[in-house]
């Protein structure tokens, strides 16, 4: 059908058209950010996945959630939900941030060493704010306390978030993956008040390293957005970025990608579409 509707507002990746009162269509754009930036280069087939990806999860997982339907190879028609303002991150692995604030201190994780890539005793529920500046951690009970959630809706989204998590660490290794962590955001539906399993779940939201490459105490080969970040790490944007944050300073310009790095992350991100749904994604 493709229908467009009135335009809502662009996000970080999609942009979100009003279909009518009840129903929102969601454009997955070859856009990427990488440390809550917005890069000047795409990702060509980049939307597409994250769509036909998420419509996977959302078909498969047995949660309630907001899509009605495929709308075209890059657009989802969903149910408009109201969204709760906390990214719902979980992680397996001691890696990222994570890894960071264990190394600095600022977080305790009594009994597991801290080796980069470490598997964890059991998933560690690890939310944050949401933000178009920076996401950043907050705890349970700020949660709560702020209004974000109510207490017993902190206890829902926290034990779907890990049942999520398990299910599709499952899937990944029967594809050959280890998922090492996943960022998941939740609604309120609009009638019911119910909470509802939103936005998107792909590669822009999870770490997916291949099982047989996997080995604690290094920097792991990733079929995600991460392979971007490693990049600009290795730049020194993400250095230039945290010191102008920090300072107040006007934010750098984030650089242009390499050729070769884009059309890496287009063949990981259809691979791991692939191997994850069985399917096949349509050729253009």
């Amino acid at each position: 059908m493709n229908q467009k509707g009135a335009f809502l507002r662009s996000g970080k990746v999609k942009d979100i058209y009003e279909l009518d009162p009840e129903h929102l269509l969601f454009r997955y754009s070859d856009r990427v950010s990488a440390f809550d930036v917005v890069l000047p280069s795409t990702i060509p087939r980049k939307g597409e996945v994250l769509c036909n990806l998420s419509a996977y999860w959302f078909e498969t997982l047995g949660v309630p959630n907001h899509m009605v339907r495929l709308d075209g190879p890059d657009a989802m028609v969903v149910n408009r939900i109201a969204m709760i303002p906390v990214e719902c991150v979980i992680r397996g692995y001691l890696y990222g941030s994570l890894y960071e604030r264990v190394s600095s201190g600022d977080v305790k994780l009594p009994g597991v060493e801290n080796v980069l890539a470490a598997k964890l005793p059991q998933p560690y529920f690890d939310p944050t704010t949401k933000s178009e500046v920076k996401d950043e951690p907050i705890t349970e009970a700020e949660i709560v306390r702020e209004g974000r959630m109510t207490a017993a809706e902190m206890k829902e989204v926290r034990d779907s978030t890990t049942s999520i998590y398990l299910k599709m660490s499952e899937r990944a290794a029967s594809a050959g993956f280890l998922l090492a962590d996943l960022k998941l955001e939740f609604g309120r539906d609009r009638k019911t008040g119910r909470v509802t399993l939103g936005d998107s779940i792909g590669p822009d939201e999870f770490r997916m390293w291949p099982a047989s490459e996997y080995a604690p105490g290094r920097t792991q080969d990733s079929y995600d957005k991460q392979l971007v970040r490693d990049w600009l790490i290795a730049e020194g944007f993400k250095e230039r970025l945290d010191r102008a944050r920090k300072t107040g300073d006007k934010l750098p310009a984030p650089p242009l990608l390499p050729k070769d790095l884009i059309d890496q992350v287009t063949e990981r991100y259809v691979l791991v579409y692939e191997k994850l749904s069985g399917r096949k994604l349509q050729s253009r």
